[in-house]
């Protein structure tokens, strides 16, 4: 690396640092400025700061890897994740979550379910889930950013060489732990103030980042050169039922394995696409329709002043993370498509392909002196605007959920935030630990997509929309999706059946997992819930007035109608999945814009133009002019027991 390059990370570096210095002393002040910055900052400035959390090295990473593979197509691969959950949260979540005044997604148990054994289960199950999932997408982190940095600077930076690291220890494990450590530093000290404030300061590193290597892209290929060394098709962005791409006919056929193996013989098991696709959409409504998870999402919307800004956050959140993001992968996916054929074919020649090498390969190879550095220092700040957001997420469910509840409530505002402090680093160390255990993005991803993620989802649907459902069932459901899920990984391990004697079952993630975990959550919620009592009458009229939820609420309505004639049902549920509707086409539209854009594909580009035009004036009339102003109130449910009139079911 020139020096020149050098010195943009560095001072890059010294930034977050100072910044994080700055807001200390507003962060210091109590737990909820620690954690939510006093609620006190502007929805587009927190809708900034979480689409900019949304941006990572490792998740970066599988999207070129994706694009590089499937073309144009793995943009519906996006609802793995699913990517899309946004636009729920957009119309309707949002505003839901915000109206309950709270500090953490645990918290908000106690909205729902009030104070019952059962809902004090349903809340611990909340803290157990978001400090794994937390650890996980560290652990993630922490191997993506190991990989990144160590193709760039030789151990024999540091002084140091291969040789004489300890045990198992990589220079990608060196500088991961540096990186994560240092990171530390100015995410403890600033809390969200400093999380929001980086993150601004980030999204604009990698918006420059993301224009630079597109128009490097587009400047050094051409439509042709690029056609040319991918299948027919690779460029059409629908597909019919079977997954039309023939790697054979191109320099790399060992990608055909990949694409049409089933998960038992080491592929993907995506052959017969259009059947796949329907269920991970099918998969993606759910888990978007369960809310936002208990990490850095729920505490980025916890954070907006009102109902109104939640839900203007989470657009900013969507126009922040989608287009900057996309026109990045398009532009490193589109170099090493032209550039970086052969060392892939070399790879596949010797075995295996790493594609988690194409994103730094192209960085460190393909970009001039200067260019190199700004981009370097955007991807840095991509893993750092999870990393923090992460490990704040983290601590306040330690802090506030287990110290604060369980240990010392009546504790001092400096006493909770010196906790917070100390809850960060181990929060940081165990996601350390744990990724230096795990040397596979892959893996992780695995784990979180078919464990964690999936374990989440029935329980969290059935919350908002049935009125019987109770604390038990709650529960009832988050440890029989955690306790099955882990179950299927289980079988489907070689090393770990071997120690039992075993053969592995490989079951695909999505067309078997999936379903197999959902149907064993929702027997287990529905029946535990019908066994035992509903929660108490007063709880779920106060949760159905303060949160104003659609579905089927009609005996709550009716009892809060009795006491007071004025209320008025929800009646938005066909108008919001309207804009939900809407809304995916928005989103689409702005993932596939700046792909065609970098591919030089005029005619297409315009369609994604046109496109995101037409559905942004649609939500405009049917969903931004429909918000509640800003002005009304969202008090904590404890603080106001009655509110303003609640809905009913459509």
């Amino acid at each position: 690396m020139h020096a020149l390059d050098i010195t943009i990370i560095v001072l890059y570096l010294l930034l977050m640092l100072a910044v994080g210095w700055v807001v200390a002393k507003l962060a210091a002040k109590n737990p909820e400025s620690y954690f939510l910055a006093g609620k006190s900052l502007p929805w587009w400035m927190i809708g900034v700061a979480h689409g900019s959390s949304g941006i990572d090295i490792s998740g970066t990473m599988w999207f070129v890897m994706v694009l590089f593979v499937y073309g144009v197509k793995g943009v519906w691969l996006l609802w793995v994740w699913p990517l899309f959950n946004v636009v729920f949260r957009m119309v309707y979540l949002g505003a839901w979550v915000r109206r309950s005044n709270v500090l953490t997604g645990a918290e908000w148990m106690y909205t729902r379910f009030g104070r019952t054994r059962g809902s004090e289960l349903a809340y611990l199950s909340i803290v157990v889930y978001a400090i794994v999932s937390v650890v996980g997408f560290l652990s993630m982190a922490y191997i993506g950013i190991g990989k990144f940095t160590a193709s760039f600077l030789p151990i024999e930076t540091l002084g140091l060489s291969a040789a004489s690291l300890p045990g198992n220890m990589t220079p990608a494990d060196v500088f991961a732990m540096i990186i994560m450590l240092v990171g530390g530093l100015y995410c403890v000290m600033g809390g969200m103030y400093s999380v929001v404030l980086n993150d601004v300061i980030q999204f604009f590193l990698i918006v420059i980042a993301a224009v630079i290597i597109g128009g490097i892209a587009m400047h050094a290929t051409a439509s042709q050169d690029i056609l040319s060394a991918v299948p027919e098709g690779w460029d059409r962005m629908f597909f019919g039922w079977r997954l039309d791409l023939d790697w054979s006919t191109r320099a790399i056929p060992q990608l055909n394995d990949k694409l049409h193996n089933p998960v038992a013989a080491g592929g993907d098991g995506y052959s017969i696409f259009g059947l796949f696709i329907l269920m991970i959409f099918f998969k993606g409504v759910l888990v978007s329709m369960a809310g936002p998870t208990p990490n850095y999402a729920i505490q980025h919307i916890l954070s907006t002043r009102n109902p109104r800004e939640a839900a203007l956050e989470n657009l900013m959140m969507a126009v922040a993370s989608l287009a900057p993001r996309f026109l990045l992968i398009a532009g490193i996916g589109t170099l090493g498509i032209v550039f970086f054929g052969p060392e892939l074919q070399a790879m596949g020649a010797g075995g295996k392909i790493d594609f988690e090498q194409i994103l730094p390969s192209v960085v460190n190879r393909y970009l001039p002196i200067g260019a190199k550095g700004l981009i370097l220092a955007a991807l840095l700040a991509a893993f750092m605007s999870t990393f923090d957001s992460t490990v704040n997420s983290g601590a306040a469910y330690v802090v506030n959920d287990i110290y604060k509840r369980y240990i010392n409530p009546r504790a001092s505002a400096r006493r909770y935030v010196l906790l917070s402090y100390v809850c960060s680093t181990a929060i940081i160390v165990l996601g350390i630990a744990f990724g230096f255990a795990t040397k596979s993005v892959h893996s992780i991803t695995e784990v979180l997509v078919s464990v964690i993620v999936p374990a989440f989802v029935i329980p969290n649907v059935i919350k908002w929309h049935w009125w019987r459902f109770n604390g038990y069932g709650f529960f009832a459901g988050m440890v029989a999706g955690t306790l099955s899920a882990l179950v299927l990984l289980f079988v489907g391990k070689p090393e770990w059946m071997a120690a039992l004697g075993l053969a592995p079952i490989r079951l695909h993630p999505v067309y078997v997992v999936f379903p197999i975990i959902m149907v064993l959550s929702t027997i287990a919620s529905v029946g535990v819930c019908l066994l035992t009592r509903p929660e108490e009458d007063a709880v779920l009229m106060r949760f159905y007035r303060t949160v104003r939820p659609w579905g089927f609420w009609r005996p709550i309505y009716e009892k809060c109608r009795a006491e007071d004639p004025t209320i008025q049902p929800n009646r938005d549920f066909w108008r919001d999945w309207f804009n939900i509707a809407v809304g995916l086409v928005w989103e689409m539209s702005m993932v596939a814009l700046p792909i065609f854009l970098v591919l030089q594909q005029a005619r297409k580009t315009w369609i994604c133009g046109i496109v995101f035009v037409a559905t942004s004036v649609i939500l405009k009339f049917t969903w931004y002019d429909k918000l509640e102003p800003a002005e009304r109130p969202a008090p904590g449910l404890e603080k106001t027991p009655d509110l303003a009139p609640g809905p009913a079911a459509p």
